[in-house]
């Protein structure tokens, strides 16, 4: 089993991997179906219309966290990695006045947004709970191609038959081979003994059948340079967050307060920990605003894994921007396994699949670059993953700021805990790593739809908006 460290860490834009960035990366794979797909053509037809309904998770709490904003840009021809956060507004109001959608290759389409984008409440889609249909017409009105989608979390996009060979844990094609091929964390703590090598340095070599040592690092710092850039703009915002629940961003003042007891030597029992929640609640603030972001491995749980990387830089005085390499390599390790045999998706499993796979891939590279044997790394994930089980997904008003913001900096606090105490051991313990992994996966299974992000459970119908 092999998933890059790039599949895990993406940049993209808020607030949600799932919701945001997955819906305008399907509409970028119809696009593409549209110009090059292997679908009937009839003879002197044109497609002229689009049509798109988003089911599940998706119709709930669509809305805020931007879905229908997102497919607006995505068949406009926006990505992820291209889309103008601060152009976005403009690009979707002429979408609306002109009804139409431009991407760049097409001949331009027929979109009205008021009817033919349609949050279908009542219609689950059957492969995931965040299901997107995708249709294209010809002028009179006759259905030419439709395509069906999933968002399964982190940005990831699959078709239905994707899904299936996924749900049948068939092995995805691979253009080359990996030397370490670990599907597990028992498989990998094997592998790394035989071969005497850490996790990121076994990541690495997978990392590298398929690109050079410099593209990695390069890509690498390319990654912690967006999470660093995120954070920086998150401690200099100020002001109310979009979407209604007129929350206020905190993380700046926050800042500011700790700045004073730092610049003046007060004695602050937990430095470490307002240190570490204020850098994560930064990144989120910044996710919940729609602003440029980092999967880690999703949006909704985008804060942890820069905030423990922050807090290595603040507080230990060993740590190195190299550091930071091993540190992404040993969390995409972990991660990579969790999405293997579980899920990191809100709303397929609850926020364990997203805030605790992110404590447990941040528990993973701090035990690490502190020089914990693989043993420990597997032990710290374990404890971080562990203490999530059962979370839910219940965002209040379908926006991805309550719970989530200071779910994020708890999420860091439990992973920087997990790592110091594996590292105090031997690396034996009781419970695996992949028994966590699977009890996340079967609580998921478990779990009622309405506490996997519908805003239908949970604190979502427990707060009053105001």
């Amino acid at each position: 089993m092999f998933l890059s460290v790039f599949d895990l860490f993406k940049i993209g834009i808020g607030p949600s991997s799932s919701h945001t960035m997955g819906p305008m990366v399907a509409a970028a794979r119809f696009l593409d179906e549209i110009n090059s797909g292997d679908w009937p053509r009839p003879a002197g037809v044109d497609i002229a219309a689009l049509k798109v309904s988003l089911h599940g998770s998706l119709a709930f709490t669509g809305v805020g966290h931007g879905s229908d904003r997102a497919v607006l840009l995505g068949l406009d021809g926006k990505t992820p990695e291209s889309v103008d956060p601060d152009q976005s507004d403009s690009d979707i109001e002429r979408i609306k006045a002109e009804k139409r959608v431009s991407p760049p290759g097409h001949p331009g389409y027929r979109f009205d947004p008021e009817t033919d984008l349609v949050l279908d409440k009542k219609n689950p889609l059957r492969g995931h709970a965040n299901g997107m249909t995708f249709m294209a017409f010809d002028a009179g009105g006759r259905l030419l191609l439709r395509r069906v989608y999933y968002s399964v979390g982190g940005g990831f996009v699959v078709s239905e038959e994707e899904l299936q060979k996924l749900k049948a844990r068939e092995k995805p094609p691979v253009e080359k081979g990996v030397p370490y091929p670990f599907a597990n964390a028992k498989q990998m703590l094997a592998m790394a003994a035989e071969s005497g090598l850490s996790i990121a340095e076994m990541k690495r070599a997978n990392e590298e059948t398929n690109m050079s040592r410099a593209e990695l690092d390069a890509g690498l710092d390319a990654i912690w340079g967006a999470m660093r850039a995120c954070i920086e703009r998150g401690l200099s915002q100020d002001g109310i967050m979009p979407g209604g629940l007129k929350v206020r961003r905190r993380a700046r003042q926050l800042h500011d307060k700790l700045e004073d007891e730092w610049s003046r030597n007060r004695p602050n029992p937990l430095l470490a920990n307002d240190w570490l929640s204020v850098y994560a609640m930064a990144v989120n603030e910044e996710n919940a605003a729609g602003g440029r972001i980092v999967t880690a491995p999703t949006n909704g749980a985008a804060g942890v894994i820069p905030a423990v990387i922050r807090y290595w830089q603040h507080f230990h005085v060993e740590a190195s921007e190299r550091d930071i390499r091993d540190f992404l390599l040993t969390a995409a390790a972990v991660g990579g396994i969790v999405k293997h045999n579980a899920s990191i998706s809100g709303a397929e499993v609850g926020c364990q699949g997203e805030v605790g796979s992110a404590s447990a891939m941040a528990a993973a590279g701090l035990c690490a670059v502190m020089g914990g044997t693989p043993e420990q790394v597997e032990n710290a994930a374990e404890i971080a993953l562990e203490h999530h089980l059962g979370m839910t997904c219940d965002p209040v008003g379908g926006l991805v700021q309550v719970p989530c913001i200071e779910r994020n900096a708890l999420g860091a606090v439990k992973a920087v805990t997990a790592a110091s105490l594996a590292i105090k051991g031997d690396g034996q313990h009781f419970v695996p790593l992949d028994a966590a992994i699977e009890t996340m996966r079967q609580t998921g299974l478990d779990m009622n739809e309405r506490y996997k992000e519908t805003s239908q459970g949970g604190l979502a119908v427990n707060v009053v908006e105001c």
